[in-house]
């Protein structure tokens, strides 16, 4: 008996991150979401809405970086060590990554500006006299960053998709290449 439970606890303290990590992730904070529902206090909803925002970030990264993390031994730690972190109301990590964080990025999305890279899409600016921000300003944005040569291209080739969706003939990739 001494034998098999002294295996028993060598399992257990080698795979003490398997059988922490769901506990810790998803058990806790399910409950824990669960119980901050039916509260009225909405402070333990944004706690909990903010872990599973930061929960969902890290099951992104780790799909994103798969290859990478198996080859570090130590990640299953590091994340059981931030998951405690963020979950534990005593340290409230989760609330100090997304003010400090992701809100920022969340609040203002603009893209840095990389030399000779053009911008992907139009992020409104906010303007100390409050100008309203519509689809003639982007307008004028565009044509001042790119030509009117370029602006008459871009609403032709709308025209044609246009078209091309009502007719019923329409290719995803038509127009993105001139032979």
């Amino acid at each position: 008996m001494g034998t098999s439970g002294n295996n028993f606890l060598q399992v257990v303290a080698k795979n003490f991150d398997v059988l922490a990590l769901p506990l810790v992730t998803l058990v806790y904070p399910l409950y824990a979401s669960i119980k901050a529902i039916e509260t009225r206090s909405s402070t333990d909803d944004q706690q909990w809405l903010t872990y599973w925002v930061l929960y969902s970030l890290i099951t992104l990264f780790e799909l994103t970086f798969a290859k990478v993390l198996e080859v570090l031994a130590i990640w299953p730690y590091a994340k059981l060590i931030l998951s405690c972190w963020l979950v534990l109301p005593n340290f409230n990590g989760a609330a100090h990554v997304y003010r400090h964080y992701v809100r920022p990025f969340y609040m203002n999305p603009q893209m840095p500006q990389i030399p000779g890279a053009s911008q992907m899409w139009y992020v409104p600016r906010k303007n100390i006299f409050s100008k309203q921000d519509d689809v003639l300003t982007a307008a004028e944005r565009y044509m001042e960053e790119h030509g009117t040569e370029a602006f008459e291209r871009l609403i032709t080739k709308a025209d044609r998709e246009a078209r091309a969706r009502r007719n019923g003939n329409y290719m995803i990739f038509d127009d993105d290449y001139i032979y």
